[in-house]
């Protein structure tokens, strides 16, 4: 009987034991998940009232408390745009790069790599210094708009192509002029080609044209001074370097030109005198 008694306390004991280690489990879970919750809203605080060191700490502490939570991708990338906010670039692009490496395939990689585009367009300075934003911001934009083209980003990336190609454009006429003035005719005409062959929807590629008709004429390479001409004669007939490629070839047209201008000019005066008086 006695050992019937204490074979019932034992399986008793046993039970009441086991559901305080249920209960022991069920709060440290739902602790956890109130720590992560907490962190993040910290996070948030801290980033309304700009104080964006603290929360990006908040941030990545989301992370590390409970790396699987849903909240986890989205503090990282909320770190990342608390650097962005207030310029930190470099820091902000060391934050994106760790979230594409981890969460490969989170449904808001384009915005990603949108914030990772602008943090290096906003790093450009001007076309004549070091151009590695230039072309790492370029870089992601075209890879936002060819995965991502029917996005808001793709919208926004496709004007900010446009504009990196008029940087990337003006860089290579500022190399290319520099060449001429030193009469180093084979590395100017190169950077040139560079201008007509890739970046032949900015403003540039005119004079582009027109510099190489320039130096090709120099050179004594007037048939390929003229097959240059007659591109920029046909594509860009009103522009002023076509009316300087055509001077080229035509010494007296300028003289001509203004001699018109100024008939013109004068006959305007006289009919409007006219219609004054009558």
């Amino acid at each position: 009987m006695i050992k019937i008694f204490c074979l019932l306390f034992f399986f008793i004991l046993c039970i009441a034991c086991s559901k305080e280690g249920v209960k022991t489990s069920t709060i440290t879970e739902k602790s956890l998940d109130l720590q992560v919750k907490e962190a993040y809203l910290d996070g948030m605080e801290a980033l309304e009232e700009g104080d964006i060191f603290f929360a990006a700490k908040k941030f990545n502490e989301v992370e590390i408390l409970f790396p699987q939570s849903e909240l986890a991708p989205k503090s990282s990338l909320m770190a990342a745009y608390a650097y962005y906010s207030q310029d930190y670039y470099i820091d902000c692009i060391s934050e994106l790069e760790r979230f594409l490496r981890i969460y490969k395939f989170h449904k808001n990689l384009d915005y990603a790599y949108y914030l990772l585009a602008l943090s290096y367009y906003e790093q450009i300075a001007d076309e004549k210094k070091d151009t590695r934003s230039i072309l790492k911001s370029k870089e992601y934009f075209d890879f936002l708009v060819n995965n991502f083209p029917n996005t808001e980003y793709a919208i926004d990336a496709r004007f900010k192509i446009d504009l990196i190609n008029d940087i990337l454009a003006a860089k290579e006429m500022y190399v290319g002029r520099y060449y001429i003035e030193r009469k180093k005719w084979i590395p100017a005409i190169n950077r040139f080609k560079v201008v007509i062959n890739n970046y032949n929807t900015t403003v540039y590629v005119e004079e582009a044209l027109h510099r190489l008709v320039e130096i090709h004429y120099i050179l004594g390479l007037k048939e390929e001074s003229k097959k240059y001409a007659n591109v920029l004669g046909y594509n860009y007939q009103s522009s002023k370097w076509y009316e300087e490629s055509f001077i080229i070839f035509n010494k007296n047209y300028k003289k001509k030109k203004l001699n018109k201008d100024k008939k013109e000019r004068k006959s305007k005066i006289l009919n409007k005198f006219k219609s004054l008086i009558n």
